[in-house]
């Protein structure tokens, strides 16, 4: 990478977080996560469920297949960061990788309600999404190689972080202003859904997959452009056979590394709390407020706007007070954030009871998203930035690949704790509850995390 100079190296690895952020948008969250509910709650009241059991269970479903992709990424992620850090080559597979998400995203277009099939919308999308997460564990761990100095790392994580929040944001505009039909047949900006695209098939909501593959192959060319492995003198093969025994080494060693430890713990409870919310926010405001999937989007606009402004502000102040105090006050934030959302229902705000047909359920769900957004954000980047300080320098892909396994060994208790709890109390409200647990749980670990980690010299 020494021939390309080092803005170019930022804004290329900048341009990661641009160009993957969409699948966060407009597939998990704000477009095809609704629309799977909408579509599978469908599909089960015609097999004969009452609406009422259609939409937990469809909720449910969306849990239980979260929960089979997010253990398959647990299992492979610091195995292969560890042959990564092997062989020094993590390029190829981010070219992997992406090939997954182009492909899980765009298949998603086959998921038309006349033969719509909950299993397999649920493997294209589960595809897409390993891809995108395996590709954002051999990014982050560019990250240190950016900038010498770690006071500087928050920065540069916050702002693109900041960065790929409006890169989701310009392409929620153009799925709800160009593409997604409302009502009375047209798009926000008043138009007819671009091509032609018939709402009567949903074609105006299903193109959302293609639009998310063709966002990630066109923006991720900077990144290949300018990012460049650096050279390892040591390299070895791709040798499965040692990266895991380098894997098993690091694992028996983590006891020796207290604060790395509990840093993976914690942040693996508040991970997984706050991917609850991401996943399940749209699909709560479908169920439980009636949105449409328009205001869903609107919704999505307000969150994404909050996020990029407080992403790269909280950059900020993680370079002069450090990741720590930001991650924690984003945490208490995200708590009171999800006991205000298991609150709200049509007819009540922080369970007190309002006017049949009040605004203020509404207006206090949008005020959830504007602080999801802000705090989720801001957590996510200061989080990559700690664990910069917390792992081995000289095996960083592998600190991120038990990074992700800490995300993703637990990444199903969310989704499954909200699956479970909906299933047995019959209630998308209740089954929220979870996440609020999890955020505190992350909170107390963060006690035994000294702010430089173990490896600080």
């Amino acid at each position: 990478m020494s021939k390309i100079s080092a803005r170019k190296k930022i804004w290329g690895w900048y341009f990661f977080d641009w160009a993957s952020q969409p699948f966060n948008t407009l597939l998990l969250t704000f477009i095809f996560g609704p629309y799977f509910a909408q579509t599978a709650t469908a599909a089960l009241v015609d097999s004969g469920m009452d609406l009422a059991a259609a939409k937990a269970q469809a909720q449910a479903y969306w849990g239980y297949g979260l929960t089979l992709a997010g253990i398959l990424i647990a299992i492979l992620a610091p195995t292969l960061g560890a042959i990564a850090d092997s062989s020094g080559k993590r390029m190829p597979w981010i070219w992997l990788f992406s090939a997954f998400y182009v492909v899980g995203s765009g298949a998603l277009w086959w998921t038309a309600p006349q033969d719509f099939s909950i299993l397999w919308a649920l493997f294209f999308f589960g595809i897409g999404l390993i891809g995108m997460e395996f590709a954002t564990i051999f990014t982050n761990s560019y990250l240190p190689e950016l900038d010498p100095d770690p006071d500087e790392r928050g920065r540069l994580s916050g702002s693109g972080w900041a960065f790929g929040y409006v890169g989701g944001l310009a392409a929620l505009i153009i799925m709800i202003a160009l593409f997604q039909a409302g009502s009375n047949g047209r798009t926000m900006a008043g138009l007819e859904p671009l091509f032609g695209l018939d709402p009567a098939t949903k074609a105006d909501t299903r193109i959302v997959g293609p639009l998310s593959a063709i966002w990630y192959a066109v923006f991720m060319i900077p990144f290949f452009l300018f990012i460049r492995d650096t050279p390892k003198p040591d390299a070895a093969r791709y040798e499965i056979g040692k990266g895991l025994a380098d894997l098993m080494r690091t694992l028996k060693n983590l006891p020796r590394h207290p604060s790395l430890l509990a840093y993976l713990g914690s942040s693996m409870f508040y991970r997984d709390a706050l991917n609850g919310m991401y996943t399940f926010g749209g699909i709560y405001a479908l169920g439980v407020l009636n949105w449409s999937i328009t205001e869903i989007g609107i919704f999505g606009i307000l969150s994404l706007i909050s996020g990029s402004i407080f992403c790269w502000v909280g950059g900020r102040v993680d370079r002069t007070v450090g990741p720590m105090p930001v991650i924690i006050a984003c945490c208490i934030i995200l708590t009171g954030t999800s006991f205000l959302i298991i609150s709200l229902t049509p007819t009540s705000v922080f369970w007190f009871p309002v006017q049949e047909g009040s605004s203020l359920p509404d207006i206090m769900f949008y005020l959830a998203g504007a602080l999801i957004g802000a705090a989720g954000g801001t957590l996510q980047a200061s989080s990559r930035n700690m664990l910069t300080r917390q792992g081995n320098p000289d095996r960083m892909t592998e600190a991120f690949g038990l990074y992700a396994l800490s995300g993703k060994a637990t990444s199903f208790i969310a989704p499954a704790l909200i699956a479970i709890t909906t299933d047995l109390t019959g209630s998308q409200r209740l089954g929220i509850t979870p996440v609020a647990g999890l955020f505190i749980i992350g909170l107390v670990l963060l006690i035994w995390v000294k702010p430089n980690g173990d490896f600080a010299k």
